[in-house]
């Protein structure tokens, strides 16, 4: 079985499309999925699964979100090793180690699909003061640092989907790494 890291797009927020983790975790169970583990409200959850396409997954949850919970909500998913991979590749880490950035500012913004080449070339956003972000689209990641937070950035999910013709879900460096730490104890 692989473990998978599965990404809830907008539950949780602002009282909108609300979701008990006990009742998701509930909900994975039933899908079959088991070693379900889920973290804070936002909709992280940890599973393992029989080898099936990851687009199949987020098929199956998305349904499943929608049948139990009546809610349409965009459906993330990978496996634990990409999620490493995109931890390691952070552009920002080696200046978080040395306390030139704060990591309570690093975020990364989860593409659903590798953005077109067409659409990386228009992408032409410009971050306010203290912002930087860089797109790797290997790893389907847009690395942001939000010197304001990410509740006073303008380089939101909404935006990146806009620009990038791709769903979007963003998760702070503390959240991601516990992902990993949970992923890797389930292995």
């Amino acid at each position: 079985m692989q473990t998978y890291i599965a990404l809830l797009r907008g539950i949780n927020v602002s009282g909108k499309k609300k979701v008990i983790m006990t009742e998701l975790k509930d909900m994975f169970e039933h899908l079959g999925y088991i070693a379900v583990v889920t973290y804070i409200q936002s909709g992280n959850v940890v599973f393992k699964a029989k080898e099936e396409t990851i687009q199949l997954l987020e098929e199956k949850i998305h349904k499943g979100i929608g049948t139990r919970f009546g809610y349409n909500v965009p459906v993330l998913v990978m496996i634990s090793t990409h999620l490493q991979a995109v931890y390691d590749q952070n552009p920002f880490l080696q200046r978080i180690k040395e306390g030139q950035l704060d990591e309570k500012k690093m975020y990364f913004t989860l593409l659903s699909d590798i953005p077109e080449v067409s659409t990386i070339e228009k992408l032409d956003i410009r971050p306010a003061d203290g912002e930087e972000y860089i797109l790797n689209k290997n790893h389907k990641v847009v690395y942001l640092y939000a010197a304001q937070g990410y509740g006073k950035t303008k380089l939101t999910n909404n935006l990146f989907e806009q620009k990038l013709k791709c769903n979007a879900t963003t998760r702070n460096l503390k959240t991601t790494v516990k992902l990993l730490e949970l992923s890797f104890l389930s292995c």
